[in-house]
């Protein structure tokens, strides 16, 4: 990457006026368009029937007296939430809309953080807590400083463009890895059709050095990834695995920068879609789940996030009435659980922590 590649994003004039922890202004857009999707009604009952048990383990993550809440509606296709927890709010894709989005805890008012946003899809918080993002359109990842300026972390790998990388996660020593199927430049959907110089891959982006690394390019469409509690594993979906989607586990050797040997550790097993998910604190892996599009699948029956440990054995499934395809752990107590599903964004208390 050269230093022009390094400077400041000029597209984002509105970017630079507000600080990131700030966000932005609550004068901006607001979301209530729920017309555009449906009418969600929460559930009176407890324990609420949508949070269902697939194995007893299950009822120790179950809150009895928690529902399934919409917290906002009306948009296209969302994706890639993170928490901010010092600003006490939520920050998501639109993507086909070509934003950013902002659910603040307090108001309960949904804005617009940033728009155009560059068809970004997956995004987190590195070591310093500053927002980093997987754009489709410019096919990079950037961070966003303090002061709202945009810096691009890498851009190509070996003078090749990416495809258009997808979902990004940060480790404890400060690396960034992040997976690159060509899922934004298919089409004119959720980016430009463009012409794939890469093959699928996942990246890593060292902490201290900002060296990039190619971790493997042997997965079919790689998409969501997530470490174990320990760091010692990571778990990356491979979405365009046949005939059933699979997330694969990996043991981390050299010093937790290089993959070692791989076990099964999630077999869609059928219509099942899995795309993002998140780790809680005892290693289960919580899955945005839904259909693969299969003509005799049966979407009201996968949509939702469905809960697996360890060992793959799915234990519960939370019924959402779309497809979740991401979901982070967030709140005070990093016991909520916010779920970016295709129109709408919900949440659920429930009884573990994200692991990170």
């Amino acid at each position: 990457m050269n230093q022009e590649d390094k400077k400041t994003n000029a597209g984002f004039d509105a970017t630079r006026r507000t600080t990131l922890l700030g966000g932005l202004a609550m004068a901006a857009t607001a979301v209530t368009a729920k017309a555009q999707s449906f009418d969600f009604k929460a559930s009176q009952r407890y324990p609420d029937p949508s949070v269902q048990v697939l194995d007893n383990s299950f009822l120790k993550y179950r809150l009895y007296s928690s529902t399934v809440e919409q917290l906002a509606t009306g948009f296209r296709w969302v994706e890639g939430p993170v928490w901010f927890g010092d600003g006490r709010y939520l920050l998501f894709s639109d993507i086909p809309n070509n934003r950013i989005m902002r659910w603040d805890e307090v108001t309960g008012a949904t804005s617009v953080f940033r728009n155009p946003a560059n068809f970004t899809n997956g995004l987190a918080r590195d070591r310093q807590g500053r927002l980093i993002a997987c754009e489709h359109l410019t096919r990079r990842i950037t961070r966003t400083e303090y002061d709202g300026r945009i810096t691009v972390l890498a851009d190509n790998y070996n003078g090749k463009r990416f495809n258009s990388p997808n979902d990004i996660i940060c480790k404890s020593d400060g690396s960034i890895w992040f997976t690159d199927p060509p899922f934004g430049i298919s089409g004119e959907w959720e980016g430009d059709k463009q012409a794939s110089e890469l093959p699928h891959a996942v990246y890593r982006i060292d902490g201290q050095s900002g060296k990039l690394s190619l971790i493997t390019d042997a997965l079919a469409g790689p998409n969501g990834l997530a470490f174990s509690p320990d760091e010692k594993v990571i778990y990356i979906v491979e979405s365009r695995a046949t005939p059933n989607r699979l997330i694969w586990a990996y043991q981390l050797t050299d010093n937790g920068t290089k993959l070692g040997s791989r076990t099964l550790a999630v077999d869609a097993a059928g219509a099942g879609a899995i795309d993002g998910f998140k780790v809680d604190v005892d290693g289960n892996l919580w899955c945005g789940w839904g259909s693969n599009g299969a003509l005799d699948a049966k979407p009201a029956e996968l949509d939702g996030v469905r809960v697996f440990t360890p060992q793959g054995k799915a234990i519960g499934h939370i019924h959402l009435p779309e497809r979740c395809p991401n979901l982070v752990f967030g709140g005070a107590k990093k016991n909520r659980l916010f779920m970016a599903s295709s129109h709408s964004l919900y949440a659920l208390f429930v009884d573990t922590r994200g692991a990170v």
